[in-house]
C-alpha cells in the first residue's frame, strides 16, 4: 500500500499526488495528520509564479503562518523536477504546514527542501493557478 494525497480544488479539479512515504516519512505523516484533520480545507495558494511554484497551506493565506510547531527537514534524493510536492521553510528544521508544486525542475532546491511527493494527475489544474486558487478540501489515503 502507498499513500496518496487528493487535493480537490474550488473549481472542482482534482490534483492526486503519490507521497514518497520511505523518503521522507515524517513530513508524510505531518502533511496525512493536517491533511485528515481538515486544516487544509479552505486555504489558498497565495504564492503563485509560473515557471517556478504554487505555495499553499499558509492558515493565514499570506505565507506567514503554520500549524504553530516546526518539522524537521528530511533531505533526500528525490529532486525538484516539474510536478513534485515539498515542504516550505523559512530556514532548515522551520517547515510545518506549507508546501509547494514545482511548475519546472529547480535544482537549486535539491538537498534543501523536503521532497515529499509527485503529482501524478491534475497538474493542468496547478497549471492554470492564478493566484489565491482555494483547496476545498485535502485528504491522504491509502491506495
Amino acid at each position: 500500500m502507498a499513500k496518496q494525497a487528493k487535493i480537490t480544488l474550488e473549481n472542482g479539479g482534482v490534483v492526486l499526488i503519490d507521497l514518497f512515504e520511505n523518503d521522507a516519512p515524517n513530513t508524510v505523516a505531518n502533511f496525512e495528520k493536517l491533511a485528515n484533520s481538515g486544516f487544509y480545507n479552505g486555504l489558498v495558494f497565495h504564492r503563485v509564479i509560473p515557471g517556478f511554484v504554487a505555495q499553499g497551506g499558509c492558515p493565514n493565506g499570506t505565507g506567514t503562518g503554520g500549524p504553530g510547531y516546526t518539522i524537521n527537514c528530511e533531505i533526500n534524493p528525490n529532486k525538484h523536477e516539474r510536478g513534485v510536492i515539498a515542504m516550505a521553510h523559512a530556514g532548515k528544521n522551520t517547515g510545518g504546514s506549507q508546501f509547494y508544486i514545482t511548475y519546472a525542475p529547480q535544482p537549486h532546491l535539491d538537498g534543501v527542501h523536503t521532497v515529499f511527493g509527485k503529482v501524478t494527475e491534475g497538474m493542468e489544474y496547478v497549471d492554470a493557478f492564478k493566484g489565491r486558487d482555494k483547496m476545498s478540501t485535502v485528504e491522504v489515503t491509502e491506495v
